[in-house]
């Protein structure tokens, strides 16, 4: 495998113009499109040494905690009540507040003990979900710029996943693909742009329960693939089942959209050919290691 540095042959002119860009003001993400440097670790190596613009750093907000820890404090709150306010750590806010006087003791009311047991669990999964975001950010950015190839790969994949499958019972060689996640539709669109099939043979139907918005759903869906919702095919309509608890009842529920390749036999087959060339792949990988 060619060393992480092979395509960056001329390294020190590309830190000049990335040493240069960031004293221009520009962020990493900014500077890495920019130099289409797709490598975290060539480009951590290419900004060394030069510090990130103001703009792009975080205040401080532990400072502002602290001074709000402080004046709860001296109102009279206990650690609980103070760690379910600003949703940070007991050990904080012990180092936070040591020096000030405690506040008299008294027993807590059923209501305050439920309330303050409430918020406290509200401040962790504020607090969860921000990691979360986090993670979700940071994991994001590493991904970084996609080749062709690792597009291709991916949408094999997401097609035997959720695309329709011909059985030994049952053979029907078509393309079928059918999604709920707007984000996942955009990805197969994207799959078989690549692979360069005619927009003129794609069909669009959405599959949705009556009880939902119908007609709101198949404006979303056709806005999101870019036709008209005269272009969509009849919409199949699941029947309500009073005994079933459906969670996805509110707003945001929009059904699945179908997409269907028409004449896609000769794709199907090909599909299902390099599903088995990665599955052929990923086995002699994994035999690889284990030698």
């Amino acid at each position: 495998m060619a060393h992480p540095q092979g395509k960056y042959a001329d390294f020190e002119g590309l830190r000049e113009r990335a040493v240069a860009l960031r004293r221009e003001g520009l962020s990493r993400r900014q500077i890495r499109d920019r130099l289409h440097v797709d490598n975290n670790d060539i480009l951590n190596r290419l900004l060394e040494g030069e510090p990130p613009p103001e703009w792009t750093k975080r205040p401080n907000a532990k400072d502002d905690l602290r001074d709000r820890a402080r004046e709860l404090r001296l109102r009279g709150w206990t650690y609980d009540q103070i760690q379910v306010e600003l949703g940070c750590s007991k050990s904080s806010i012990s180092l936070w507040v040591r020096d000030l006087p405690k506040p008299e003791r008294r027993t807590r009311t059923r209501e305050e003990a439920s309330a303050i047991a409430r918020r406290g669990w509200e401040a962790k999964l504020r607090v969860r979900e921000e990691e979360r975001q986090q993670t979700m950010r940071q994991a994001s950015q590493e991904m970084g710029t996609m080749t062709d190839r690792e597009l291709f790969a991916a949408g094999v994949a997401l097609y035997w996943a959720e695309g329709a499958k011909s059985k030994p019972y049952s053979r029907r060689e078509r393309v079928t693909f059918v999604n709920s996640d707007p984000n996942v539709i955009s990805v197969f669109l994207a799959w078989l742009k690549l692979l360069r099939v005619d927009p003129a043979s794609l069909r669009f139907a959405v599959q949705i329960h009556e009880t939902a918005d119908v007609a709101g759903a198949e404006a979303f869906w056709a806005a999101h693939v870019g036709i008209g919702t005269s272009d969509l095919l009849k919409t199949t309509l699941k029947r309500h089942n009073p005994s079933t608890n459906r969670k996805n009842t509110d707003q945001s529920y929009r059904g699945c959209l179908r997409i269907d390749v028409r004449g896609g036999a000769d794709l199907y087959r090909r599909i299902e050919g390099w599903w088995y060339g990665i599955v052929g792949a990923a086995s002699a990988v994994d035999l690889a290691n284990r030698t």
